[in-house]
């Protein structure tokens, strides 16, 4: 094959996946020292009568508004892994690009969405100077390559925060809690190679949200790896995407949606 392992790439890689692929470059990496344990003990999740009613109301209406205003997004893991988007989710348009780098791979992948068309560059499928287009409905599941029609949201935070439990005010405008991934694998691109067993039922999250109650920080530590830092930025700004002339177009070969399964 051509070119790594691509499953679970896009934020949403949720950054385990994509180190994964780029070859651990923070392998030998420990947790911060600040990084909350790991759970132990019952592998029962929180029950839900744990969490600040206050407090889930005030993340619900915050990753509401990613679905309703234009944003920019910024998905660090480390030194091997960056996500940068900009997104307009009422137009439907949004760009992405994602680079992992580590040992032995260095890979870069950009994506365009244009409505209901998904457009992605990938080293050693997509010939430069054109963008390949992808059938979304031959991706498998979980296949996360940063953008895709009807999850705009690299990160796919919605879902991930839907998963939360025992959350709880920490300071203005902060929270914190749990996060049970074994919901929002492949919705958020958590690889449960990395993550797995009663860890993936209890991972720790923060969240800041900005003077207007809008997601601006958002920071899972990840057991084994480095943590996953999300910024959220330029609310309202315009985003510039454009469909590609047709001459720069050609449809992704059999091998890539292979690559995205494998």
């Amino acid at each position: 094959m051509r070119t790594p392992r691509l499953a679970g790439l896009g934020l949403a890689a949720t950054a385990t996946a994509a180190l994964a692929l780029a070859g651990c470059a923070n392998g030998d990496a420990t947790p911060a020292a600040s990084a909350p344990a790991p759970a132990t003990g019952s592998s029962a999740p929180a029950s839900a009568s744990a969490a600040d009613p206050n407090a889930v109301a005030a993340l619900t209406k915050a990753t509401e508004q990613l679905g309703t205003t234009s944003f920019k997004v910024t998905a660090t893991s480390g030194q091997g892994f960056k996500l940068t988007g900009a997104i307009d989710p009422a137009k439907g348009v949004g760009t992405a690009d994602l680079s992992a780098t580590g040992t032995n791979a260095d890979l870069n992948i950009k994506t365009l969405l244009i409505e209901q068309d998904l457009y992605l560059q990938v080293p050693g499928f997509t010939k430069a100077g054109t963008w390949t287009h992808v059938d979304v409905a031959r991706l498998p599941e979980g296949a996360n390559v940063g953008l895709r029609p009807g999850q705009i949201d690299p990160v796919n935070t919605s879902n991930l925060l839907g998963s939360a439990t025992d959350v709880r005010a920490t300071g203005t405008n902060t929270y914190a809690g749990s996060l049970d991934v074994t919901k929002a694998a492949g919705l958020a691109g958590v690889s449960q190679v990395t993550v797995d067993g009663t860890q993936a039922q209890k991972v720790p999250f923060t969240a800041q949200l900005d003077d207007q109650g809008r997601l601006s920080t958002l920071t899972i530590e990840i057991a084994n790896a480095q943590p996953l830092e999300v910024r959220y930025s330029d609310y309202g700004t315009p985003v510039t995407a454009a469909r590609p002339a047709a001459s720069e177009i050609t449809e992704a070969p059999d091998s890539l949606y292979q690559s995205l399964g494998s």
